[in-house]
């Protein structure tokens, strides 16, 4: 009897091993988190990661960074805006995972960081905006450059009323402002008058609580607070939306994007990967830009 007692314990304790075999093998199957850089199937993503720079390209990065984190608990994004310099400065620096820019690199930010890797998230159209109560509907490219470096100073000038022009413009810091300034400008110093705001919302509000004033922001900023300028091009006004850009009718639009120092790896690749997905650029188109997928 203590022989079979011993062989059946013997055989008990082989079962318990083989269960809590199977059950570890679940478990971590469960509970993976990434191989290479990439989420294995049906694993939640961790970490925490920083996200900075052009507040052209922020909402996309939050509304992403939500429906992100949503799907994956243990992941932790921290989206900042600062402008696309600061961007760009954060994530060559280190101090960033992703730095967000509404502009291509400049070659002294090439020569200092050559290890960053560009991503394009979406294309952006850059509209010009003036209060609602303006009568004026729309200008040439020529007009917009003249109103900003100084021709032009009244708006009976441009076909509008007898009315100061306030011309509302970005800071230094602003990739919209180095793309306006080689696409409108052409290179052109802005009028001194010039008030210079740190975000597209700040432009936004700014021409929404003044009569006279003009300046320019990304289509995502646009809602019916302020009027968003038609372009005359040919003799035909091409309004700043969606379709115009994705037709390439609109004449001020440029592509945005996210850096990160090297090829993006873990979970700043996974949520890269996000936004480049179905989803992400559904929420891309969701925010008023034109989706690259």
């Amino acid at each position: 009897m203590t022989g079979q007692s011993s062989v059946r314990r013997g055989g008990a304790f082989l079962v318990v091993l083989a269960l809590l075999a199977v059950a570890v093998t679940l478990v971590a199957g469960c509970t993976a988190g990434t191989e290479n850089g990439t989420p294995t199937q049906g694993d939640g993503v961790s970490g925490t990661l920083s996200v900075t720079g052009s507040t052209t390209v922020l909402p996309i990065a939050q509304l992403a960074a939500e429906a992100f984190m949503a799907e994956n608990s243990g992941a932790d994004i921290q989206v900042s805006g600062g402008g696309s310099s600061v961007g760009v400065q954060a994530v060559g620096e280190g101090t960033a995972g992703i730095g967000m820019a509404s502009r291509d690199l400049k070659d002294a930010e090439k020569e200092k960081y050559p290890d960053l890797v560009k991503h394009t998230v979406a294309i952006d159209g850059i509209a010009v905006i003036v209060n609602p109560q303006n009568t004026v509907e729309r200008l040439t490219v020529e007009q917009i450059r003249g109103i900003y470096n100084g021709t032009y100073t009244n708006w009976n000038q441009v076909g509008g009323s007898d009315q100061q022009i306030v011309v509302v413009g970005r800071d230094s810091a602003s990739g919209t402002r180095e793309y306006f300034q080689e696409s409108v400008m052409q290179g052109e110093d802005f009028v001194g008058t010039q008030l210079e705001k740190n975000s597209n919302g700040a432009v936004a509000q700014t021409i929404a609580q003044t009569p006279g004033a003009v300046g320019y922001v990304g289509l995502g900023y646009l809602d019916d607070t302020v009027k968003g300028l038609s372009v005359d091009v040919n003799g035909n006004a091409v309004a700043p939306t969606i379709e115009t850009v994705k037709a390439g009718t609109y004449p001020i639009s440029r592509e945005v994007f996210m850096f990160t120092k090297g090829e993006a790896t873990g979970l700043a690749k996974a949520y890269i990967d996000f936004i480049l997905s179905p989803d992400g650029q559904a929420i891309v188109e969701e925010e008023g830009f034109v989706r690259v997928d």
